[in-house]
């Protein structure tokens, strides 16, 4: 697959739905005071930074990951391989990687289910998502 035949729509919700999930996951209904905690910063901390670069970079960075994902799939990947290969990814790949760098880093265990929990959730939505699309 190229990138003249991907769905640029079906990519753009796979990147909002990636989007919405993790203001979900990350708000103080789930798992918001323990993900501060574990990275010792505070709600005042995250006033203060910048919300153009924090939202606007984070949307670039998930709609380059759906883009990728779709490509990844390709055109006749069925919606269970497109959910398989997003568990997959966000499992086997994005949390392992989070894995060893965690243990280098000596960051809580707490953290890192926290953070791969959302990005296997993440990929499995989006893969969800863009194996439903017409």
């Amino acid at each position: 697959m190229n990138l003249l035949d991907v769905d640029y729509f079906a990519i753009l919700v796979a990147a909002l739905s990636s989007f919405m999930l993790g203001g979900i996951w990350y708000s103080k209904a789930l798992f918001k005071n323990a993900w501060l905690e574990s990275i010792g910063l505070t709600d005042l901390d995250l006033q203060s930074a910048n919300p153009k670069l924090i939202f606007g970079g984070s949307f670039f960075l998930v709609f380059i990951a759906a883009l990728m994902l779709s490509l990844f799939l390709g055109k006749d990947a069925s919606v269970g391989e497109s959910i398989g290969a997003g568990f997959v990814i966000g499992f086997f790949w994005i949390s392992s990687s989070f894995g060893l760098s965690y243990i280098f880093e000596q960051r809580p265990l707490k953290l890192f289910l926290i953070n791969g929990g959302y990005h296997i959730l993440q990929f499995s939505l989006m893969g969800l998502i863009l194996g439903i699309w017409p």
